[in-house]
């Protein structure tokens, strides 16, 4: 299978040139075959530069006008790599080293064809996170306990966002249709890839907390994230059927 990884940037200058290094490593062993698309909302301090001027012809960058939000960074970047024939799966990465590559092997080797995602997990057994404190782990732990409840979906971590999606899953989806932008996205993810019946692997990861740049958490996400939970929570209830009509062509 060929594989296309997403990596969506916004002012990621000091870790966007480490991480592409250390996928070349991985490209160079020749045992997966991967190319780039770096996701650019026209970060202020050069990152779509620096990516210009590492010259590597596996390496795309797709120019956006502006800081739009993660959701729609990786809707535009769905659109771009969909319009492709050449890509099988479509991996969904982080630019701030938080997602290990050496993590990535064991998802690529969990890929199926056919509706599928492969989410990597950080709270099953062998998934674990560094340099975060434990009012942080609680917090997602506990935004991805209430979203399995409120949402019916029986998985570890709907908040992560390094995750491989299946070609044919994407093309199942009303991509247009979605509307959340910030960390939420991932949740709403999960929710149309459940709803279009794909098989889900989980894959313990390690994720690493940030050491270089900013976190673009915010508490802003997080109310976004609940209040899109619960509303979409109570439409499941209240009209079984609507969010499937919603998500799924």
């Amino acid at each position: 299978m060929k594989f296309a990884i997403l990596i969506p940037t916004y002012n990621e200058s000091t870790s966007i040139p480490e991480l592409i290094d250390s996928l070349a490593q991985l490209r160079q062993t020749g045992e997966f075959d991967f190319d780039i698309l770096v996701i650019d909302d026209n970060s202020p301090d050069g990152t779509a530069e620096i990516v210009q001027a590492m010259g590597h012809e596996w390496v795309r960058l797709l120019k956006r006008p502006g800081k739009d939000g993660l959701g729609n960074a990786y809707r535009a970047g769905f659109v771009d790599i969909l319009a492709q024939p050449q890509y099988d799966q479509i991996v969904t990465m982080d630019a701030d080293g938080s997602h290990r590559v050496a993590d990535l092997p064991l998802m690529f080797r969990a890929a199926q064809p056919g509706l599928s995602i492969v989410l990597g997990t950080r709270w099953i057994k062998g998934g674990s996170v560094v340099n975060w404190p434990k009012s942080r782990q609680l917090l997602s732990r506990s935004g991805t306990r209430y979203a399995s409840l409120a949402l019916g979906i029986n998985l570890a971590d709907l908040t992560g966002g390094f995750r491989i999606y299946s070609r044919e899953l994407l093309n199942a989806l009303n991509l247009h249709q979605m509307s959340a932008t910030g960390y939420c996205f991932q949740i709403e993810m999960a929710l149309a890839s459940h709803l279009a019946g794909a098989r889900a692997t989980q894959v313990p990861i390690t994720f690493v907390e940030r050491i270089n740049g900013v976190s673009k958490m915010s508490r802003a996400i997080v109310i976004e994230a609940l209040i899109q939970t619960t509303r979409w929570g109570f439409t499941r209830r209240l009209r079984p059927n609507a969010d499937k009509l919603h998500y799924v062509k």
